[in-house]
């Protein structure tokens, strides 16, 4: 069947003319070097017995250039990339899996069923009747290592800032897919919930979705859906009915640079390395300089280095600058475990309008993104099994900073922007709000100094 089902999809590649990804996001940035933040509240009836309607925060980071694409859960490299048709590989959240904080009766005694990053392979074709697209996913974080073939087609409508994208979807899972999110194993089987395998099948998915230009940099955007699951998976003991509902909710700024303004400017970069400890005060308290002490037991460190670019100088003529970063964090778990790696992207606010600016410049700085640590850090690991709660590596990293020029305070105009500094590394799950981030509630915090400087 699976190897059915990807010929089919190949020759839909082969002989369609015209097609577009189910990405909800895809287009709300448009040119080379855009980026954006926000955030989204995801609604929908979830498939469980006795779960209901949940909710969920969706933090939305998103950047597109060239080559590649951020999305808020997805991640892609364009292979292929024309007005008429594109190709990308891409990672992407799948938002499946048993509820994380009030278990109903009906899954009682079940082993949990994790949400799971997909890698896949998209094709799209566009004409002026519309758009076709198709994509193969298989499940590459170890969840349930199912796959799933889609077809499927929009048009997209634009007129006075508002888009209007409504489309059709058919998807092929497999019985892998199925069988581990709502399937009941023989051990987990009881009188009132039968051993169960759903199989493989295909769901029909259609609805909407819409973005808005507020102004020049504000998006407003949103999306209803309605999904008729294969009968497999609507006859499962564990599944409330054959039919989901969905909504999707939320705002973005685009902090994209005017337009060619990296062209006459020579794309300006910065450089940043940075030193710190772990502190066991929480991040408001460290902002406010009411606890800034890194004595602590495990004395754990980090040490990392940035690049950022500026998107944004004077801010509505205001004394505020917008820059996107990007940067590495090697933490030094002083032999508790084995140290570790963990990359973030970021969009930081800089506020420089003090009364001694010209005598001394200084910055306050706020940054806020995401952060993928490839082995949890150990003051996250060690403090979240004490409180009996979840991890994730995938977590918000927040950013407060505040410096001054080096130049400014040794009489060198040279090194006017050069900054030293002081500032927190932080990653934290949102209060336990977001599926994406592992429903974390929880985090880390380190205390740190920097040089940053312009290249």
């Amino acid at each position: 069947m699976l190897r059915s089902a990807a010929l089919a999809l190949c020759l839909f590649l082969v002989s369609a003319s015209a097609a577009a990804t189910s990405d909800p996001l895809v287009g709300l940035l448009e040119g080379e070097g855009s980026a954006g933040l926000g955030a989204a509240v995801r609604i929908e009836r979830s498939m469980y017995k006795d779960v209901g309607v949940r909710y969920d925060l969706l933090p939305l980071l998103l950047y597109e250039s060239k080559y590649l694409y951020l999305h808020g859960y997805r991640l892609g490299v364009k292979l292929y990339d024309k007005p008429e048709q594109t190709l990308d590989v891409f990672f992407s959240h799948r938002f499946e899996g048993f509820p994380y904080d009030d278990i109903p009766a009906s899954l009682a005694g079940m082993a949990g069923r994790d949400t799971g990053t997909d890698f896949g392979l998209s094709y799209e074709r566009r004409g002026d009747w519309g758009a076709l697209f198709g994509e193969l996913l298989h499940d590459v974080s170890a969840a349930s290592n199912g796959s799933e073939a889609r077809l499927g087609y929009f048009y997209e409508h634009k007129r006075n800032g508002l888009r209007l994208r409504p489309y059709a979807t058919l998807s092929w899972r497999d019985a892998t897919l199925n069988d581990y999110y709502y399937g009941v194993l023989p051990g987990e089987a009881t009188a009132a919930r039968p051993a169960y395998a759903p199989g493989s099948g295909v769901n029909l998915d259609f609805g909407i979705y819409a973005d808005y230009h507020l102004s020049a940099r504000w998006r407003l955007l949103g999306g209803l859906s309605v999904t008729q699951w294969s009968r497999g998976v609507a006859d499962s003991p564990i599944v409330s009915g054959g039919t989901q509902l969905k909504a999707l909710a939320g705002v973005a700024y685009d902090f994209s640079p005017e337009k060619d303004a990296w062209k006459e400017r020579g794309r300006p970069l910065n450089a940043k390395v940075l030193y710190g400890k772990s502190t066991d005060c929480n991040l408001l308290p460290v902002m406010a300089l009411q606890c800034t002490s890194t004595s602590t037991v495990d004395n754990t460190r980090i040490m990392g280095f940035e690049l950022g670019r500026p998107f944004i100088e004077r801010l509505n003529d205001w004394p505020v600058d917008i820059v996107g970063y990007a940067g590495a964090i090697y933490h030094d778990d002083r032999g508790l475990q084995p140290n570790s790696w963990a990359v973030h992207a970021d969009m930081k606010a800089f506020y420089y309008g003090f009364p001694w600016d010209e005598h001394v410049r200084t910055r306050l700085g706020f940054g806020f993104g995401l952060s993928y640590a490839f082995s949890i850090p150990y003051v996250e690991a060690r403090d979240q099994a004490e409180r009996g709660r979840v991890t994730s590596k995938l977590l918000v990293y927040l950013d407060p900073t505040i410096d001054v020029s080096v130049g400014d305070i040794f009489g060198v105009r040279s090194l006017r922007e050069t900054y030293f500094g002081v500032g927190a590394s932080h990653r934290s799950g949102i209060f336990g709000s977001s599926q994406l981030l592992g429903n974390v509630d929880g985090g880390s915090n380190y205390i740190y100094t920097y040089v940053e400087w312009a290249m």
